[in-house]
């Protein structure tokens, strides 16, 4: 239960869910031409006047590495989770060389399914005026799908 603790104590303060179980939705950009799915339309009852056209979930929706030495590589894993009914395709701009980002994937349908996306950062410093040694790193990395383009916000520090 959310009212008491692992004690058995009744809670003090309030638990707060992560952004992924509260149903957050991830950021997206609908496409301007939205043409009619490769395997045809599906018509279910359901579905019919659903208004919510996103078709993939970010698990988390958004990256934070922290405080990063610079010279090392970092990773991370995110899932992109199909919710919608149809099989999607998707692909990922890569982020210029300049971020550090790289994303690795593996393209194809994605069916009902999930699939993983490992977000690597070399933390270099890029040398920019009286930083004093920290650089923040923030970029928006796009997911281009058949529907919208999501995208996947990734900050890191670097020291």
């Amino acid at each position: 239960s959310l009212m008491v603790d692992v004690t058995g104590q009744k809670r003090k303060e309030k638990v707060v869910l992560p952004s992924y179980l509260q149903g957050e939705k991830t950021n997206t950009i609908p496409n301007k031409k939205i043409e009619d799915h490769p395997s045809g339309k599906v018509n279910v009852s359901s579905l019919a006047t659903r208004q919510d056209r996103t078709n993939f979930h970010l698990i988390p929706p958004r990256v934070t590495f922290g405080v990063l030495k610079e010279g090392c590589t970092y990773a991370t894993t995110v899932i992109m989770k199909n919710v919608g009914v149809n099989f999607s395709r998707f692909r990922v701009k890569q982020p210029p060389p300049l971020t550090g980002l790289r994303v690795m994937y593996t393209p194809g349908p994605v069916a009902g399914l999930q699939v993983e996306l490992e977000i690597e950062i070399f933390a270099m410093l890029i040398g920019g005026e009286d930083t004093f040694g920290v650089e923040e790193v923030s970029h928006d990395i796009e997911i281009l799908t058949e529907t919208e383009t999501l995208l996947l916000p990734v900050k890191a520090n670097i020291l």
